[in-house]
Parts: structure tokens; C-alpha cells; sequence
């Protein structure tokens, strides 16, 4: 069972569905790979709802859903994943023992970059719970959105597999180019959950985070200098986007507070589309000829 609600209520899915088992919510920030930390988290606090990304966004962090699924529930804790970068094709996290999954219908679902979801699956009985909420708090999906979403769906396997294999060949691509520093993508063997992601997951996603050699300007000339990419701080569309969360996403913070979170001057995210492999190649190493 699923529902559909307005994706500005979904960045807020974790409060949502968190607020309908506790009235005192508290949390607490855990790396999304570290199991041990989990498990601490779990004997010091009665925990209602673990909720994480996986893949994580911007660095595409895996988390072992099948693991912590099963340690979860050994202490009566909810499983929320949310699979936006994933995708429903690439990762089954509810067959891998979540209670609920969020996806971000704007991104790969709709396919297009022309409408705001996003869908809660689960259990009827969860999704019934948050469905009542949601009926309060509103944000109902209109029908031309609606329309835009099943349009989307159509296409979706085809889009998918498209993206999976121009991204793995990307990464592949960019993690041996000298004017790139590190390649942040799930299949890679460098990745540090490349097992987790291989044993879970049936493609890696088309998007591809990296750090070029370079400072915030040299990036921003890279950025500027693609021709086939929108600048953009979405991803999952038909056509392909690029990020600088350094100026972008993350604009509002500090260069200290960003290197926090390993955002990195140099740091891009590229979301690819379904444009022909050979020209996105191209593209992207003109591209770092001209910061070399």
C-alpha cells in the first residue's frame, strides 16, 4: 500500500511518520554505515523510528538494510528508508526487511523535472496511520500532477536502465582522470559500501558525486564550461543535471561548517540522463581540460 503527498510534505516524512509513535520526539545523528553506533543508540533510548537515505545524498552512503532491519526490530524499532536515489527498481528495501519506504516522486519516479511528489510505502496498517495525519495536515496531490506521475512511471525501467549504465561507465571515467580527485558512487570498488550496495541493490543509480583537483572557482569553471548538463539542484530527470553544493545546496553555510559534512569546495554531484553516453563523455572531459 502507498500514498502520494505533496514533496514538500516529504522532506518533512522522518517528523511525519516519527510524530505518529511518540508525542516527544527526540533524535539522534548516527553515521548512516556505523551498525555499532545504531545498536548503542538502541540500548541507551527507547527508539521508535530509525530513519536514513541509502543511498545517502551527496556522497551515496549504503546501509545494510537487511542488518539493520533485523537489529532494529529486535528492539521494537521502525524501519524508514528513503530510496529516492535508488530508486523502486534498483532497491527493494521492503523485501530487505523495512517497515517503510519514502521516495521522492520529482526525482527519477516522475522522470521528467516538471512535478512535485513524493509517496510513502509500507504496511497498510502504517501507512493507514499516517494517512490520517496526513488527511489533517493536508498537501494533497493534484490531478494533473498525478497524471504526470503515471506518464512518468511508463517510461521508468527504460530511464533507469539508461542512467544506471552511463553512470557506472562515468565513474569509471572519472575516477581515472587526473583532474579528479575522488569518485563517490556505489559501484565502485573504492566505495566504501560497494559489498553492501552489490548485495542489496540491482543497479547503482545514475547519479555520480565527485571532487575535482581544484578550488571553489576552478569548480565553478568546470561547471560553467559543461554544455549538455542543466545547473540544478535536482537530479533523477530525463535531462542531465549538475550540483556545486558548495554554492548551491549547501549555500547557506560556512566553508567550515560544509567541511563538517565533507562538503567540499570542489565537491559535484552529476545527476545523468538518458542523453547518448558518447556525448555526456565528451562533454564532461572538455570540460576538465579546461581547469587543467
Amino acid at each position: 500500500m502507498f500514498i502520494f503527498i505533496q514533496s514538500s510534505m516529504l522532506k518533512f516524512g522522518s517528523f511525519l511518520i516519527a510524530n505518529l509513535l511518540s508525542s516527544n520526539m527526540q533524535a539522534t545523528v548516527i553515521d548512516p554505515a556505523d551498525v555499532d553506533g545504531l545498536e548503542s543508540a538502541l540500548n541507551k533510548n527507547k527508539v521508535s523510528l530509525f530513519f536514513t537515505e541509502s543511498p545517502t545524498n551527496p556522497f551515496l552512503r549504503c546501509v545494510d538494510i537487511e542488518k539493520v532491519s533485523k537489529l532494529c526490530h529486535s528492539k521494537g524499532t521502525l524501519v524508514c528508508i528513503d530510496g529516492t536515489f535508488a530508486t523502486p527498481l534498483n532497491q527493494k528495501a521492503l523485501s530487505l526487511g523495512a517497515d517503510l519506504v519514502l521516495h521522492s516522486a520529482t526525482k527519477f519516479i516522475g522522470g521528467h523535472n516538471d512535478v512535485l511528489a513524493g509517496c510513502i510505502s509500507g504496511s497498510e496498517k502504517l501507512v493507514t496511520e499516517i494517512r490520517t495525519l496526513h488527511h489533517i495536515l493536508g498537501g494533497t496531490l493534484n490531478p494533473n500532477a498525478a497524471y504526470l506521475i503515471i506518464r512518468g512511471m511508463k517510461t521508468l525501467h527504460l530511464r533507469v536502465q539508461q542512467q544506471n549504465s552511463t553512470a557506472l561507465r562515468m565513474a569509471e571515467v572519472l575516477e581515472a582522470h587526473p583532474r579528479v580527485k575522488r569518485v563517490y558512487y556505489p559501484g565502485l570498488p573504492s566505495h566504501p559500501e560497494h559489498e553492501i550496495a552489490k548485495r542489496q541493490m540491482t543497479g547503482f543509480g545514475g547519479v555520480v558525486s565527485f571532487e575535482v583537483d581544484g578550488d571553489l572557482m576552478t569548480t565553478i569553471k568546470f561547471v560553467d564550461a559543461l554544455k549538455i548538463p542543466y545547473i540544478a539542484p535536482s537530479f533523477g530527470g530525463c535531462e542531465s543535471i549538475v550540483d556545486q553544493p558548495a554554492i548551491m545546496s549547501y549555500w547557506d553555510l560556512s566553508q567550515a561548517e560544509r567541511s563538517k559534512y565533507g562538503i567540499l569546495d570542489n565537491l559535484i554531484r552529476f545527476s545523468f540522463g538518458v542523453e547518448d553516453f558518447k556525448d555526456l563523455k565528451a562533454d564532461i572531459l572538455q570540460a576538465l581540460e579546461t581547469i587543467a
